[in-house]
Order: structure tokens, then C-alpha cells, then sequence
């Protein structure tokens, strides 16, 4: 996998993943931070980071000894807009739908066919 929708999406794929990018979102953490609320080792964790940071959703900086992991929201954007073209489609086939039922509710054959 080397285009970063992929990358992106692969990265999602994992609950654990979804939590730390959750946890993110409320501000700056380190690994140890991140960490807490796991049942897992910190090299576990750290893998984890390693996915999320090759797909872009996060980076690492380092101040003194302290090395914050920041959301990076970009690829999510990028993935965002590509599940919208699908989320039109799928809502206007929901419409049509919803008009073809309503004429069959209204009990008018002409307009079904």
C-alpha cells in the first residue's frame, strides 16, 4: 500500500487506532499518555503510533525529552471526501426510493412502471 487513502484506511481499520486518534483529537499526548487507558504494553502502543504516523494521522515531535504525538487531520479530510461521492450516490438511490414507494403507497401503477 503506498497512496495514502490506503494508508489511511488501514490505519482506521483498527479500534485500538480509532481510540488513540479520538484521544488526539482532545489535544497533544505522549506515548505514555496515550498508553493509560490500555490493557497493552507500550511497545504495542508504539506500534500502533508507527501505523498511524507511515499513514499521516499523526506526527511526533520532540520537546526536550518529552515527545508529544499530534492529530494530523488531513488524511482524514482526504478520506472524508472520497466516502462523499459514495454517500451521494447512495443518498440519491435512497431518494428515488422513497418516491417510487410512495407512489406505490399512493396506489398509482402508471408511475411505477
Amino acid at each position: 500500500m503506498s497512496d495514502l487513502l490506503s494508508l489511511t484506511f488501514a490505519a482506521l481499520a483498527d479500534p485500538t487506532r480509532r481510540a488513540i486518534l479520538a484521544r488526539l483529537s482532545n489535544g497533544d499526548a505522549t506515548v505514555n499518555e496515550i498508553a493509560a487507558p490500555f490493557d497493552m504494553s507500550l511497545p504495542a502502543v508504539s506500534k500502533h503510533l508507527k501505523v498511524l504516523e507511515a499513514a499521516g494521522l499523526i506526527t511526533r515531535s520532540r520537546t526536550a525529552q518529552w515527545r508529544p504525538c499530534h492529530l494530523e487531520a488531513g488524511p482524514l479530510k482526504d478520506a472524508d471526501g472520497w466516502i462523499s461521492a459514495y454517500r451521494r450516490f447512495w443518498e440519491a438511490s435512497f431518494d428515488r426510493l422513497d418516491d417510487y414507494l410512495r407512489q406505490l403507497q399512493a396506489g398509482d401503477p402508471e408511475k411505477t412502471n
